[in-house]
């Protein structure tokens, strides 16, 4: 009974890391971090971070992808292999496909969004406008909101989720909770 549940569990594990190999590898390169201050520190908006949220957006979604193949390689696994492993696998792939498609259904999608890169872009022009909340405007997307340093102004009321850089906890501890938040946020907006 134990070699089944570790065979299941190992299965199960193998799916879930398999399909997130694009949110928690490629974002993460050194090259891909060169234009940004180091995790937790704020980001200024600008056109990286507004190309870093639609990038995040894509490595969301490309997780469907890689899910098709530990899908695949379970049910092979369950017509001519360990049953517990390609159960896992299946399982575990199946439910992330599920969770993904019925998310988009519900309205409850990820953090990275078309929209949110479009009321980035918005407080960005806004702030180099006539209209932008001081003189010397300066937005930056902190924790909880994006807010101008200079005045202090809260400019959007959205949480920071996580944006790919190496997180300053480690490398465990940060792929850990990357693992167990999906990238949201853990801190919800003032307003909530």
């Amino acid at each position: 009974m134990w070699s089944t549940v570790l065979e299941f569990s190992f299965g199960a594990i193998l799916a879930y890391l398999i399909a997130r190999v694009p949110f928690l590898t490629f974002p993460r390169m050194r090259s891909w971090n060169e234009q940004f201050p180091p995790h937790p520190e704020a980001l200024y908006v600008d056109s990286h971070l507004i190309q870093r949220v639609m990038h995040m957006r894509i490595f969301y979604w490309i997780a469907l992808v890689f899910a098709l193949i530990p899908l695949s390689f379970g049910w092979f696994s369950l017509q001519y292999g360990s049953a517990p492993i390609g159960f896992g696998m299946w399982t575990v792939s199946g439910w992330l496909i599920l969770s993904r498609v019925t998310g988009v259904i519900s309205g409850d999608g990820p953090s990275w969004t078309k929209q949110l890169a479009m009321r980035l872009q918005l407080v960005k022009n806004n702030s180099e406008s006539e209209e932008s909340c001081c003189n010397l405007s300066n937005p930056m997307w902190e924790v909880i909101a994006v807010r101008c340093t200079t005045c202090g102004k809260n400019l959007l009321n959205i949480p920071r989720p996580d944006l790919g850089r190496p997180r300053s906890d480690g490398w465990i501890m940060g792929f850990v909770r990357l693992l167990l938040t999906d990238g949201k946020p853990i801190i919800a907006s003032e307003e909530e």
